[in-house]
């Protein structure tokens, strides 16, 4: 009977080959996520391939153009994992490429053109005997994961079968099925540290940063970093409702179809930074700040703003190409001076790239470590096929179905907001500058 200092004993499996793959933005913890990963394969004698730069290799693929080690993978061994947890970067490298962005329905599974960057996947990891898969990134790499499970379910009998399972990894915490995620306490601490040092600079010269954070899709890391920061606002997609909420129309250039889009109400927007700082400066004696903006504001700016900016694989707006936190540094300034008569200095500024490799927190490390562990489980252990690994509690290893993530419909997976009212939405606003609004 195994003692409680014992480790767990080998597992029979008919797995003798393992592929890692990280995709989309980098986070802190990732070469934690990725070693005890492959450790666990290797203590089970389980070789592990770590394939490098995400897809952007598979999709490459062909008889005449196999994967080659060294340029399209790295064979993880106990020498190259030596003192890897608590390093910074990504050991495998990422990429943003989407071999199933061509596949928005069920029915498209069915199409040879669609299909054929899933394909070419399948067959490169065939070409180097890959028996499973597992998938590091956000909830687009998530919706490739299924799609590529999905895929090999339309392959004929007998095919080989390679089950897929994913890790959740995204520093904007805007995960369905996890609490929190690997490296997102890590780029809060770091950009509140920034904001930190932001506040001291606005103070000594009696000013005011627009500091944009990263956060597409929700404000968890805006929110974080303005709590942990001291921020005297913050403002996400979450709190576009009401009075800041406005529409407008929009035609398809490509298929010249109108529909109603949702966008801000910018003069309101504007007009409740401007309060904050009247409020510091007239009722609390403080004549600078720093107002915390997340990026996924950008998303709903009046179609005049974002007329020709380009989109990724994934369908997302370039949001560093628009320069939101400039952008408001400009329109606040000029909405100040026509209340008060008087000129203040705003600075727009774009954190969050420095945030995202940096050297991650213990919280960090344990949290990707029990992720890279649970990839070993659920392929191993309980031969999954198709789960996202999650965490709870204590560290407790979870194991989500995709199908519970990805609509079934539309294969998209649903964003989790900070809930508007909820505790730590309320945390925010009341540790901020108070306007009565």
């Amino acid at each position: 009977m195994a003692t409680t200092l014992s480790r767990p004993p080998q597992t029979e499996s008919n797995i003798r080959r393992v592929a890692i793959l990280f995709a989309g933005g980098p986070a802190p913890a990732a070469n934690a996520v990725i070693s005890t990963a492959a450790v666990s394969f290797l203590r089970n004698n389980i070789e592990v391939l770590g394939i490098k730069h995400g897809y952007s290799g598979l999709v490459e693929y062909s008889p005449e153009n196999p994967m080659l080690e060294g340029r399209d993978y790295l064979r993880i061994t106990h020498s190259v994992l030596k003192r890897t947890r608590n390093s910074q970067g990504i050991l495998i490298g990422t990429a943003r490429t989407n071999p199933g962005k061509d596949v928005s329905d069920p029915a498209h599974l069915q199409d040879p053109e669609r299909t054929r960057a899933l394909k070419t996947t399948y067959e490169a990891l065939c070409s180097m005997e890959v028996d499973a898969l597992i998938s590091i990134g956000g909830d687009d790499t998530l919706k490739t994961a299924n799609k590529f499970k999905m895929y090999q379910e339309q392959l004929p009998e007998g095919s080989r079968r390679i089950p897929v399972v994913h890790l959740p990894k995204t520093i904007d915490n805007d995960y369905m099925g996890i609490d929190f995620t690997f490296g997102y306490f890590t780029a809060v601490e770091v950009l509140a540290d920034e904001i930190r040092n932001l506040l001291a600079d606005a103070e000594a010269n009696r000013a005011y940063f627009i500091a944009e954070t990263m956060g597409r899709s929700a404000g968890w890391l805006a929110y974080g970093a303005a709590i942990a920061g001291e921020a005297s606002l913050v403002i996400s997609v979450e709190d576009i409702t009401g009075k800041y909420e406005a529409s407008e129309e929009a035609t398809d250039p490509k298929t010249g179809k109108t529909t109603i889009r949702r966008v801000m109400n910018l003069e309101e927007v504007v007009k409740r930074i401007v309060a904050t700082m009247r409020v510091r400066e007239e009722a609390e004696g403080k004549e600078y700040g720093v107002i915390v903006l997340a990026e996924g504001l950008a998303e709903f700016l009046p179609y005049s703003h974002i007329e020709g900016v380009p989109r990724d694989d994934h369908g997302h707006i370039a949001i560093s190409k628009l320069n939101l936190s400039r952008l408001f540094a400009d329109l606040v300034g000029k909405e100040y001076a026509r209340q008060t008569g008087r000129k203040r200095k705003l600075t727009g500024l774009q954190l969050g790239y420095e945030s995202r490799c940096a050297r991650p927190q213990a919280f960090d490390v344990m949290l990707g470590s029990q992720l890279g562990v649970g990839a070993y489980r659920a392929l191993v252990e309980k031969r999954l096929n198709g789960v996202m690994v999650s965490v709870s509690g204590q560290l407790d290893l979870n194991y989500v179905p995709f199908n519970q993530l990805v609509d079934p419909n539309t294969l998209v997976t649903v964003v989790r907001y900070i809930e508007p009212g909820a505790d730590f939405h309320r945390l925010a606003r009341f540790l901020e500058t108070y306007v009565n609004d």
